[in-house]
């Protein structure tokens, strides 16, 4: 496989990330630097390690996430946009930030929700055996970029429409987890 098709497959991998993070942009007047990093930072550690894992685990452990993993990404997007569509609801003042929306355990359970699909690839990477190192690395490098630009992308139409962007933010996040699950029970 080329570096080329790597790339290819690392950008696909990303668009989830690269859609979360623009929600998380949402909730930001004017992100600052550490705002933009930690996305980056969380997503493209996690795609980095899933196809790693997913690597060195084999089939055995991908045939057990294989029935699961929609599921889990599903519960996981599902409960996040969920809030964030109840939190669009409520009075905030203009100018409010919601300061949980870098935090620790939120940006956990965003990147791996957002990485399960690479764990697989990880497995697939094996049987073509592929250099996971540099696909990996490709793979974590390019999500990190994409999801700081996200942020940023984020802010710029949060700043305008705020409660309706992050209502739309939180539909996304809430499509993404049903697309998942529709990818894998119906294709």
């Amino acid at each position: 496989m080329s570096l080329v098709e790597i790339g290819l497959i690392a950008v696909g991998l990303a668009m989830d990330a690269f859609a979360v993070s623009i929600t998380l942009g949402l909730s930001t007047k004017w992100p600052k630097l550490r705002e933009i990093i930690i996305p980056g930072v969380y997503f493209g550690f996690f795609q980095f390690l899933m196809p790693m894992v997913g690597y060195f685990a084999g089939i055995y452990f991908a045939n057990k996430i294989e029935d699961l993993d929609h599921w889990i990404a599903f519960a996981l997007l599902g409960f996040i946009g969920g809030k964030m569509i109840k939190d669009s609801f409520s009075k905030r003042r203009e100018g409010d930030v919601d300061k949980n929306s870098f935090g620790f355990i939120k940006m956990l359970v965003l990147a791996v929700a957002t990485s399960i699909d690479a764990l697989a690839v990880g497995v697939t990477f094996a049987f073509l055996k592929v250099d996971i190192y540099t696909a990996a690395l490709m793979t974590g490098i390019i999500t990190c970029f994409i999801a700081m630009i996200g942020v940023i992308i984020g802010s710029i139409f949060g700043m305008r429409f705020k409660s309706k962007a992050e209502f739309m933010g939180g539909a996304v996040l809430v499509a993404i987890g049903i697309k998942i699950v529709m990818e894998h029970v119906f294709f």
